[in-house]
């Protein structure tokens, strides 16, 4: 069994997901109980929070500002590059996908890049991992205020815009917390990076009750009616071009830009992702309980895509020869 789950490179994350996934659907959250998990759900997503703030350090977010021209391209894959591949393909399937998948897609497309990931897969090809450590937490801090105003400006059509009450949700519930952990950080910050275990279960257990709170919803309200084998299939296929657009992108940008091949390894990796971690606590603030689980969707779907062939990209990338390094321009 564990040889075939190898063979098919299914996280095992990906698995506790998909195992939430069908405690919903067989036994949702109803009544008081629901209310007792809101409650819990809404304490994991400020802690989740305080404990990114209190790890990402201000000198790493600095070191990553400085090298502007990677920074750069980064920052403009993740927030412009990506929302405007997704308003394309609003544009295109409007009138073909469930309008929570439609508003699914451009969400996906306006959250920030992952962390662990990023860093993990640029560490395998070889790549400059100090850079995408950089990227990546610029990425997510900046991701904490970006995409909800993204959300606001894109997203009126579908979802009827934020509400002031979702404003004030995310203030509480995703920038106080960070902001406190930063400000906690010479106290705490040192503990919390040693506590691999702990901050690990925090991070992965407070996405799992956020994946059963808003598949619970879905399957109370019903919306799972709407769902067709066909719109799944339109939602992977739509996915894999929208991965497949930015990775192209990603690495064309960098040779035509004449970064070294370490460089472009950090800025294709840090660049073609999208955080679950974030986006799966953010939804479950912006969107309508009852909406939450069919707007995730295409967001875990793209997740598990990412992971599979990005891994394929990075062992490519590693077997490159030492030499193979391009001209690099100095960073200004």
């Amino acid at each position: 069994m564990t040889a075939l789950l190898n063979r098919l490179r299914l996280d095992p994350y990906i698995l506790a997901i998909m195992a939430m996934v069908v405690l919903a659907a067989v036994l949702p959250a109803r009544g008081a109980g629901k209310d007792v998990l809101d409650v819990v759900v809404h304490a994991a997503i400020a802690i989740l929070f305080f404990i990114y703030g209190a790890k990402i350090s201000p000198a790493a977010i600095w070191a990553g500002i400085t090298h502007w021209r990677l920074q750069g391209l980064v920052f403009a894959t993740t927030f412009v590059v990506f929302p405007v591949i997704g308003l394309g393909i609003v544009a295109l399937t409007r009138g073909h996908l469930d309008d929570g998948l439609v508003t699914g897609l451009l969400f996906l497309c306006l959250l920030p890049s992952t962390v662990q990931s990023s860093i993990a897969f640029t560490s395998i090809a070889r790549g400059n991992v100090p850079a995408a450590i950089c990227c990546a937490s610029v990425s997510n801090l900046a991701g904490v205020v970006i995409t909800p105003v993204l959300a606001t400006m894109f997203l009126s059509a579908q979802s009827g815009g934020l509400s002031l009450d979702a404003v004030r949700d995310i203030a509480l519930q995703i920038l106080l917390p960070f902001v406190l952990g930063q400000v906690a950080r010479p106290i705490v910050g040192d503990w919390f990076t040693r506590q691999r275990t702990l901050t690990m279960l925090v991070d992965r257990g407070s996405i799992l009750l956020v994946v059963y709170s808003a598949f619970s919803a879905g399957v109370v309200a019903g919306i799972w009616s709407q769902v067709t084998p066909q719109s799944l299939a339109l939602v992977v296929v739509l996915d894999l071009l929208m991965l497949a657009i930015v990775l192209v992108f990603t690495t064309a940008a960098s040779r035509l830009l004449r970064f070294s091949v370490e460089d472009e390894i950090a800025i294709v990796f840090c660049g073609s992702k999208k955080s679950m971690a974030s986006g799966l606590p953010m939804a479950n603030i912006i969107f309508p309980a009852a909406t939450v689980g069919l707007i995730v969707l295409p967001l875990m779907l793209f997740h598990q895509m990412q992971l599979m062939v990005c891994a394929a990209l990075a062992r490519r990338y590693s077997r490159r020869p030492e030499e193979a390094v391009r001209p690099v321009t100095a960073p200004a």
